[in-house]
């Protein structure tokens, strides 16, 4: 009987097994800092899927971008809980992030936002504090639904203005987000909202 041959994955399965990859990470190197002690919250693109996924797990888009925000103070300890998972910290054009050490990908970093601190410096305010995080799953905490509206307005490119569409699709923003925000980002959000008939 002649042998089987495996023909390679195809670019559908390569996808499914890079997002497996992802979420592999994401865990690993927050279950590094839960075990530290170290305060974390997930921001961007995995936040709002996080977010999405608790009205209508259907609706969330994949992503490959991890972000976390951290206290820029606890850069030391968070250093040695990612190298503990065989990651390395290091910076690219400015930017904090966790490296594999087997394979340091800047594409596959997790990026890192200081809580508190302007992510740049034109900025109208500032990152959220981690005060401002909360569990919506076992194991990860995610940014305030605030916090993260307010960053997505902020950063105000075509991706964040899609994920707050997301958002206000499966209604996890009604107008009464409008009265929390400083009037500029009010004024962006309040044109999503009547964009989509809110």
């Amino acid at each position: 009987m002649p042998a089987i041959s495996h023909v390679a994955s195809g670019p559908w399965e390569k996808n499914l097994a890079a997002l497996d990859r992802v979420s592999e990470r994401l865990h690993r190197l927050t279950g590094a800092l839960e075990q530290a002690g170290i305060p974390y919250a997930l921001v961007g693109d995995q936040a709002v899927a996080l977010w999405v996924a608790s009205r209508d797990p259907a609706a969330v888009r994949t992503t490959k971008d991890v972000d976390i925000l951290l206290n820029r103070d606890d850069l030391s300890r968070a250093r040695g809980a990612a190298r503990s998972v065989g990651m390395e910290y290091c910076e690219v054009v400015g930017v904090g992030m966790f490296l594999e050490r087997d394979d340091p990908n800047p594409r596959q970093g997790v990026h890192l936002i200081w809580a508190g601190e302007k992510v740049r410096p034109e900025y109208i305010c500032t990152a959220p504090t981690l005060d401002e995080r909360l569990r919506l799953e076992p194991g990860l905490h995610v940014v305030s639904l605030l916090g993260l509206v307010a960053m997505k307005l902020l950063a105000n490119r075509d991706q964040d203005r899609v994920h707050l569409r997301d958002l206000i699709d499966v209604n996890l923003i009604e107008r009464d987000l409008l009265t929390k925000l400083p009037s500029e980002l009010a004024e962006r959000l309040d044109a999503l909202l009547t964009e989509s008939g809110r």
